[in-house]
């Protein structure tokens, strides 16, 4: 298994840009995702996932923009119509009538008093598909917080799947992919990579993007 690199070695390659998508089945969708990213001025930078299934951490995670911004480099990479992808939320939502159509977007209902319960539910999920990507934004709300939440951490080790890190740059316009890693259970060692990764990127808000580590 794959081990983190250190600190000062995981860094984005800026400079491999991931064109849009153009497969066999390139469609009206598929066309407008193309176009649109380009009209913003926005583009994805980094390493394309090589893994089947992964969790994607997603940050700065500071305005309701991320969502847009994410679903633009998403499909227009093609790596969102490569992978089903799914995402937690509160099982609140998928009371009638919205459950069906939250489940369409890939929701995926939690019921967040047990966080046990959470870690073994979401490892159940990737055992049970081929392919799937889990994304999940680590700070937990768009509000500066001191320590990110590790539950995608201990996703990762239960489903023994690698973590992607995905961030989003508003002062360069780049949405950046990294290299997959697997968790290895020493926490400063495994924290210490995404520190670098995220280090200097722009937030939306960045006075709401806070410091990159677990809770001590």
């Amino acid at each position: 298994m794959p081990e983190p690199k250190a600190a000062m070695e995981y860094l984005l390659d800026r400079d491999h840009v991931i064109a849009p998508a153009r497969s066999p089945e390139y469609n009206l969708a598929q066309r407008f995702w193309n176009r649109a990213i380009g009209w913003v001025g926005w583009k994805v930078v980094g390493t394309w996932p090589t893994p089947d299934k992964f969790i994607m951490v997603v940050a700065p995670h500071t305005s309701n923009w991320d969502v847009p911004v994410g679903l633009l480099a998403g499909f227009s990479s093609g790596i969102l119509g490569r992978w089903p992808y799914g995402f937690m939320m509160k099982d609140i939502w998928f009371k009638k009538p919205l459950g069906p159509f939250m489940r369409k977007l890939g929701g995926l209902p939690i019921d967040r008093s047990n966080p046990n319960d959470v870690v073994d539910q979401m490892a159940a999920v990737f055992s049970q598909r081929e392919n799937f990507i889990l994304a999940i934004t680590p700070e937990g709300t768009r509000r500066k917080t001191e320590h990110w939440k590790s539950g995608f951490y201990f996703i990762a080790q239960a489903a023994v799947v690698p973590v992607v890190p995905v961030s989003f740059d508003y002062g360069r316009k780049e949405v950046g992919l990294g290299e997959a890693i697997y968790m290895t259970g020493d926490k400063d060692k495994d924290i210490a990579a995404f520190q670098d990764f995220f280090r200097g990127v722009t937030a939306r808000q960045p006075d709401r993007f806070g410091p990159v580590r677990f809770r001590e």
